[in-house]
């Protein structure tokens, strides 16, 4: 699909809020108390959120150069692929099919079934079940048509902020806990920074696809760049506030006990029962659209390498639906992964692995810079801000979430690493097929 096809219409202001949109989904309900145990302290763990964002910003930045160079739909794959050859594409594009994609509506979907079931008082042993139904419904409605998923995410985006600036701006006003430097009554053996940071870029997660909107804006030069610093400025500041705000509310040592519960918990203490329903609410249909957006989206980039050929059993997956001109098969392939992940493992688990899966490939695109402006060393594009410094601090940032994951999760680092390096016969599989 050619460039000159999309309508350029997204100006700074869309731009922005599809920023924060993607952005903002389940992480800042569900893991402070994770961010809080991994970080040993209050302090400690702001500082994790502060860093989470710092290279989330850098990261976006610089992708926003490698996307206006390479304006094509796809995302990590085109660019890997236009860069470094097709193998590289390939690969990435298989991580995010097996592993990134389902890892991240599977977790998605079991945060949503804690909610549920802590909402209606029911036994936990339901999670995994509301979860489930919920990525098929999910799965069913966006199969019918983009329609409905178009309805459910704006709905959501408004539904989503209602909570955190609830909790932040009276959190932060009625409270009276210390917030700085209070001991997390952590457990754990080993305090680890980089498992913090780790935890708060699950929450920052979703900022790649501000790239591929660079097609669709009036000035994507100026825009894009204005778009994300804008959009990834507020993030920060509405996480940071939220966990001054829920610090503010209850000690360190409880946010670590309740777990993805805290926020629910900071909110009934601030608005009483009634206000805590309506806030809890306001989070589950904020997951419920973040949700809704994956489920919307992953599929796409199944579907785009099934059509060039490149996973096995293509044919199939890349039918569109006769009658809903959805990509169905593909779809329904990342719901059932999704699905068997969900019953092997816990939410905590699939968001280390989802982000530690799409950071092996990070790390390459935001390097990509470096290659694209000594191919092309006139081209008039946008250019990252503080040139070699910004995709600097982002690849630096990627190989320390990459080194911590492997020293925290070996397990879940050598899965991932496993499935990626299968890729290669794979492809030379698939590859050798078409040649002859």
């Amino acid at each position: 699909m050619g460039n000159e096809q999309l309508r350029k219409n997204i100006g700074f202001f869309v731009g922005t809020s599809l920023v924060v949109g993607t952005v903002i989904g389940s992480g800042i309900f569900m893991k402070p108390g994770i961010v809080l145990e991994a970080s040993g302290n209050s302090t400690m763990a702001l500082f994790a959120w502060l860093l989470g964002g710092i290279i989330t910003l850098a990261s976006g930045l610089t992708i926003a150069e490698v996307s206006t160079q390479i304006p094509k739909t796809g995302g990590l794959y085109a660019y890997l692929e236009e860069v470094y050859g097709k193998v590289w594409g390939f690969l990435s594009g298989w991580v995010q099919t097996l592993i990134y994609g389902p890892a991240v509506m599977g977790a998605l979907g079991l945060y949503f079934g804690v909610l549920v079931a802590g909402f209606f008082n029911l036994s936990e042993s339901y999670t995994t079940i509301i979860g489930v139904l919920t990525v098929v419904l999910l799965g069913g409605l966006n199969i019918l048509g983009t329609s409905y998923g178009g309805l459910i995410q704006n709905v959501s985006t408004v539904a989503k902020l209602i909570p955190i600036f609830a909790i932040a701006i009276f959190g932060i006003t009625m409270g009276d806990t210390p917030v700085f430097n209070i001991d997390s009554g952590s457990s754990q053996q080993s305090i680890s920074l980089g498992a913090a940071v780790l935890a708060t870029l699950w929450a920052y997660d979703g900022w790649m696809n501000v790239g591929f909107m660079a097609g669709e804006m009036k000035n994507p030069a100026k825009t894009l760049p204005r778009a994300i610093i804008t959009g990834i400025l507020i993030v920060m500041a509405a996480y940071l506030s939220v966990n001054v705000a829920i610090l503010h509310v209850l000690p360190a040592d409880k946010i670590v006990e309740l777990g993805p519960n805290a926020a629910s918990e900071a909110a009934s203490i601030l608005f009483g029962d009634f206000g805590a329903k309506l806030i809890a609410i306001g989070i589950m249909i904020s997951i419920f659209g973040c949700l809704n957006g994956k489920v919307l989206t992953f599929p796409r980039i199944s579907f785009a390498m099934a059509e060039d050929g490149l996973l096995p059993g293509a044919n199939t997956f890349a039918k569109v639906h006769p009658k809903f001109k959805t990509p169905a098969n593909a779809t329904i392939l990342q719901l059932a992964i999704a699905i068997v992940m969900m019953v092997l493992t816990d939410p905590d688990k699939l968001t280390n692995i989802a982000v530690f899966s799409v950071f092996l490939f990070y790390g390459l695109a935001f390097f990509a810079v470096f290659i694209l402006r000594k191919r092309n060393p006139d081209a008039k594009t946008y250019k990252v801000p503080l040139y070699p410094l910004t995709p600097i601090v982002a690849i630096i940032g990627s190989v320390y979430i990459l080194v911590n994951t492997i020293i925290d999760s070996p397990l879940d680092s050598l899965f991932s690493l496993g499935i990626a390096v299968a890729g290669f016969p794979v492809y030379w599989l698939l590859t050798r097929k078409s040649l002859k």
